[in-house]
């Protein structure tokens, strides 16, 4: 019996060692049949999506979503300290030799918690180790209590950086593309553009982004949890947006050359196939088409009256679909897999953006309304 408990804390052990290193060290994709990390999410991810399903209010809903990522990094965080915690108590329980105060029998609850005192370095010395195997497995539990503290210190700042830099540029992508988001309205306030340098500038900081965004989350994957600050806002949504826009570009429209967009669209592209697999995103043969004929129709006579000189042909509009084909599918099984919103092409009515909305704009208008009518009859 000792000596299974050995074994079973050594291979605990190292399994909570490799897969934190792999979580937080390795800055790479790792596939394996067997992840707690990944079994971690997989188990509270998908209750915790059923549960904000039965929240009507979308606000209200994305607010507790919003929960999850932060939440699950403390969890798996507690999770990893209490597999080494356990781990060494079953090693000590069938290696070590110890001496409690008052000569009380040594239990494995007593070992669990004299365990608990050195990982976190407490040393009360009510339970003293007595063999030369009981001491070197303390001094090993404690350091690595000081390794596992080191390295908390410096994953939580890595992560919620890598989280602010994904936010800037979603944010200022409010003001281009609408909120939410939508392939139409930045066509519509920039496509008409005939500086070709400044659509190509916009393209170029997306492409980073899209890389930045694959490298982070690839090493990261905790940040597919984290929300956008605005509900109407995600790292998806933009992603996608930004998909249907060079989409566009690129199946032709007059006075735009399409170079930087195919670079644009590669690299969200990649991003995205990569981290639907990550995810297990799974494929829906069955998944609602985004533009439908009628809505492309809609879609081209909206971008032809902004002043967008979209090609209208047979040519461009299978050029079109087949560049859809090629993420649609992947941004949707997302969509299902995280719970977040796909934006649409066009957006179903007329919303302010998030940097015209406030909550005194009624009060602040009537007022300036008030003092202008003020104005004109002392003017008269």
């Amino acid at each position: 019996m000792l000596i299974v408990s050995a074994i079973a804390g050594v291979l605990i052990i190292a399994a909570v060692l490799l897969d934190a290193f792999e979580t937080i060290v390795l800055p790479r994709r790792v596939q394996r049949s067997f992840r707690l990390t990944a079994l971690f999410y997989r188990s509270t991810w998908v209750p915790w999506m059923k549960l904000g399903r039965r929240i009507p209010s979308l606000t209200r809903r994305e607010s507790f979503l919003g929960y999850f990522g932060p939440l699950s990094l403390i969890v798996l965080l507690v999770c990893w300290a209490g597999g080494l915690i356990f781990g060494f108590a079953l090693l000590q329980y069938g290696l070590g030799e110890h001496v409690q105060l008052g000569n009380e029998p040594i239990t494995f609850g007593i070992l669990l918690y004299h365990s608990g005192e050195t990982f976190f370095t407490l040393g009360y010395g009510d339970i003293v180790p007595s063999s030369g195997v009981a001491r070197a497995l303390a001094v090993l539990e404690a350091g690595m209590g000081f390794a596992f503290l080191g390295v908390v210190i410096g994953y939580l700042p890595v992560v919620y950086a890598s989280f602010a830099s994904r936010e800037i540029e979603i944010s200022m992508l409010d003001s281009r593309a609408g909120s939410p988001p939508a392939a139409s309205e930045f066509l519509r306030r920039l496509g008409c553009c005939t500086d070709q340098t400044v659509i190509d500038q916009i393209f170029r900081d997306w492409e980073r982004w899209s890389a930045e965004l694959l490298s982070s989350h690839l090493s990261y994957s905790v940040l597919t949890f984290f929300r956008s600050q605005h509900g109407n806002q995600s790292w998806l949504g933009a992603l996608t947006t930004m998909l249907d826009v060079t989409s566009v570009v690129i199946s032709g429209v007059d006075g735009i050359r399409p170079e930087q967009a195919k670079l644009t669209f590669a690299m969200a592209r990649h991003a995205v196939v990569d981290l639907a697999q990550v995810l297990r995103a799974q494929y829906d043969p069955h998944a609602h088409d985004r533009l439908p004929e009628r809505d492309l129709e809609q879609l081209l006579s909206l971008l032809v009256n902004a002043g967008v000189r979209v090609r209208r042909d047979a040519e461009a509009e299978q050029k079109l679909q087949q560049l859809r084909l090629q993420y649609e599918p992947y941004v949707e099984a997302l969509s299902r897999r995280l719970l977040i919103a796909l934006p649409s092409w066009m957006p179903a009515e007329k919303k302010k953006d998030n940097w015209q909305a406030g909550p005194w704009d009624k009060i602040v208008q009537a007022k300036g309304l008030g003092r202008l009518a003020k104005g004109m009859d002392e003017h008269f």
